[in-house]
């Protein structure tokens, strides 16, 4: 079981870059795929990016494909998410999520959540 919890969050200007971090407590969190999804006001949430528990498995939802990089240091038990060209249309509460193993698209596929970290881009 892991316990995620994201920071990083904040405001910023279309263009800017801005790195989220998600730290997961508990055991074994080499173990686990981690994935960060989104939801924007009025929204669902959505798939944003995710990595297998060996990072060979990586990938995103074409809306932010070749702008965000999402990777991991297993000895610090942390996922960071790396955005960059930040649009308007990226502002979300992103969430960090975990699952054994191999990658998902799916929010029902994670077991473990954050609590989120609010993102806000002004045009």
């Amino acid at each position: 079981q892991v316990s995620p919890v994201e920071s990083g969050g904040g405001l910023v200007q279309a263009g800017d870059s801005m790195r989220l971090t998600c730290v997961a407590s508990g055991h074994l969190f080499s173990t686990y795929a981690m994935a960060w999804f989104r939801q924007a006001p009025g929204k669902e949430r959505e798939f944003v990016a995710a990595i297998g528990w060996l990072a060979r498995n990586v990938d995103y939802d074409d809306s932010v494909k070749g702008r965000f990089i999402i990777s991991r240091d297993n000895d610090k038990n942390t996922v960071y998410l790396q955005m960059n060209s930040l649009k308007p249309e990226d502002t979300a509460v992103y969430y960090c999520a975990a699952r054994p193993r191999e990658i998902g698209y799916r929010q029902w596929e994670y077991n473990y959540w954050g609590q989120g970290t609010e993102v806000t881009v002004s045009s």
